[in-house]
């Protein structure tokens, strides 16, 4: 009578029908890496590591654990032992990765078969751990270690001949179809450039781990969006909203542009509009328009701070999905609450698996680069997709490179369409090309005429009121009071949390006014409650001061008659005029750039050299405005600022 193996139960349930047997677990990973691989078009490569990655589950130890585990062995049975805490530590990985890797070794093998087998050998062994160093940091080859830990450990040879020939069958198609180098060639056909054998890597073990856990769960993937309804849906909202003001009109006309640039091919594109000219919703009418045209997968907006995801995620979900009806739009981030994450279906959070995803840059670089399993398993999800990289200007300067050459990847090999969307453009595809510099596609920009759409939005005038010495804190304070005086609401900008202590609590709060303080120190919820109320406040034009830090000036949409900017970087005092006179309800607003005598910048290398940028900027502004078109928010300062 043939031996049946299993791979695990279901829900800790010791009921037999519960149990899955481990030739349908391999045959269900093996169809699911499978198609998750198949989105590079290396879907036999997925295939192979679905049918081999359980393969040392079969050995007598995994089984008679599984079976003790869930109380179905007898413990007056001579089969019976004690597990003492085995789970998770019985090596059922290696003997799968051992089975490929010793394919690899034999005579006559290509290199580049060779190099596949080595990359599936790899996320084999890997996938309960996270991808293993192949070299330790003193040069050392754990990797080959890893494929020759001892046999009785790994059970490899114990399992041999053990394999149902169904799964046998399929594999041995694999090796002597050519299928893995042809897919492979064509893969390389896409082009080259730095970290591919890595993110190749990656996207495979993504596949592999997403696969696994779907299977285990009984799951299936999303069925296939309904673009053309959910675009019509946002169509009929902005009929809705179309107003007749000159900068409704201004954004009615990007949010044109848009749709209409979605016809393009898929690629690296920039959408470069003023702070308060819709791009959220224009991006999105692209998304879902380019999404249509070319059948792709789902819809990525990747948001530098958690304290403007919450209020784009909701703008985009009332469109879409007003009712809650179904699993359309995704919040990702660490702002949420268990009880909102249940809400919105948590387990969706763990692949990414729904058309519209809002997440951080944080969780974006984890997906691409992080430690472990849970942020790889996403990895995969970002093929065939349209990702918006929102408020691009915020991306940290250590991580420029690594982006760079992920967003390649991602479009040249993956297949999706990239947008870096901001008013303030840095030069991602102007750094040293050695490390990896940005490839747009040819005519990448969004907005034709970018000049004009600036002056066009132009709502404010910066002024540069550094003075010799700098100001102090009560100065800075009563020449706030004073500007709240004349333009009923004010903000203050500054560079740390400390400052923004530190002039909160200089202001004796005035009958008139009501004061506010905003940052990051603050737990989410109340930084919400709060900016809510001065959102209500600026709405029924009542008199109030907001001092905050950085966290407001990107994406935020609030609307000040005057804003005070602590001296930084150009891209930072752009960011902060976009929240003066947004709505151009004012023939212009004030922006005063002032230089604190007290700020203590000491450990902040990165604002410590673009406040240096901006003094050198500023003196040259000073000698020759001309040059500039009289303004500081000439676009073509900000390129300057970059380079």
């Amino acid at each position: 009578m043939t031996k049946t193996f299993y791979a695990h139960t279901r829900d800790d349930n010791p009921d037999a029908a519960s149990w899955q047997t481990l030739e349908d677990h391999l045959i269900g990973v093996a169809e699911f890496s499978k198609e998750f691989s198949g989105k590079i078009g290396l879907g036999s490569l997925g295939e192979l590591m679905g049918f081999l990655h359980d393969y040392g589950k079969y050995s007598e130890t995994f089984q008679k654990y599984l079976f003790n585990a869930a109380g179905k062995s007898d413990p007056d049975s001579e089969d019976f032992f004690e597990d003492h805490g085995l789970r998770g530590k019985i090596d059922h990985s290696t003997a799968g990765a051992q089975f490929v890797w010793q394919r690899s070794k034999e005579a006559g093998t290509s290199q580049p078969l060779r190099f596949i087998l080595e990359l599936l050998a790899t996320c084999i062994a890997s996938h309960h751990s996270g991808l293993i160093d192949c070299l330790s940091p003193n040069g050392q080859d754990t990797l080959s270690e890893r494929m020759n830990k001892n046999y009785e450990k790994t059970h490899f040879l114990e399992v041999q001949g053990k394999i149902e020939d169904s799964i046998l069958k399929s594999v041995q198609e694999i090796f002597f179809s050519k299928k893995l180098e042809i897919e492979f060639a064509n893969f390389c056909k896409m082009g080259k450039g730095l970290l591919i054998p890595y993110l190749l890597c990656r996207f495979l073990f993504s596949s592999l781990i997403d696969a696994d856990r779907m299977d285990a769960a009984s799951r299936k993937p999303m069925e296939r969006v309904n673009w053309e309804k959910l675009e019509g849906k946002l169509e009929t909202h902005l009929q809705k909203i179309s107003g007749e003001s000159s900068i409704d009109k201004i954004r009615a006309e990007i949010s044109h542009d848009c749709r209409a640039f979605a016809d393009r091919p898929k690629g690296l594109f920039r959408l470069s509009v003023p702070t308060g000219g819709g791009k959220t919703l224009a991006s999105l009418r692209f998304a879902l328009r380019h999404a249509k045209k070319h059948n792709m997968d789902r819809v990525f907006y990747i948001i530098p701070y958690t304290s403007i995801i919450d209020q784009n995620a909701q703008v985009v979900r009332e469109i879409l999905d007003p009712d809650l009806a179904g699993n359309i739009v995704l919040e990702h981030h660490s702002n949420l609450t268990d009880e909102v994450e249940k809400h919105q279906d948590g387990c969706l959070a763990e692949n990414w698996d729904v058309p519209v995803v809002f997440s951080t840059m944080v969780q974006f670089l984890e997906t691409l680069f992080g430690a472990g399993t849970r942020g790889a398993r996403r990895m995969h999800q970002l093929s065939n997709a349209i990702i918006v990289f929102d408020e691009i200007q915020t991306l940290p300067i250590k991580t420029v490179h690594l982006f760079n050459n992920a967003v390649n990847f991602i479009v040249s090999h993956c297949g999706s369409s990239v947008i870096l969307c901001t008013a303030t453009q840095p030069l991602l595809d102007q750094v040293d090309a050695e490390k990896g510099a940005i490839r747009f596609s040819e005519n990448p920009e969004m907005m034709q005429n970018v000049k004009t759409l600036f002056e066009a939005l132009r709502r404010t005038k910066v002024e540069d009121g550094r003075k010799p010495g700098g100001w102090n804190t009560q100065e800075i304070s009563q020449f706030t009071l004073e500007e709240a005086e004349r333009a009923n609401s004010v903000l203050i900008v500054v560079n740390t949390k400390a400052s923004a202590r530190e002039i909160f609590k200089e202001f004796k709060e005035p009958k008139k006014c009501c004061i506010f303080h905003l940052s990051t120190n603050m737990c989410p919820a109340h930084r919400m409650e709060v900016l809510s109320t001065i959102k209500l406040r600026l709405k029924e034009k009542k008199p109030t001061i907001c001092v905050s830090t950085q966290l407001i000036e990107a994406g935020v949409d609030v609307d000040f008659g005057c804003v005070i900017r602590y001296l930084a970087g150009i891209d930072s005092i752009t960011q902060a005029a976009g929240r003066c006179n947004r709505n151009g309800l004012r023939p212009s607003g004030r922006v005063i750039v002032l230089n604190p005598s007290n700020e203590n910048l000491d450990k902040l290398f990165e604002i410590r050299k673009a406040i240096e940028i901006t003094e050198r900027i500023f003196a040259e502004f000073e000698q020759n405005p001309n040059r500039f078109g009289n303004d500081l928010l000439n676009p073509g300062i900000m390129d300057l600022f970059y380079k």
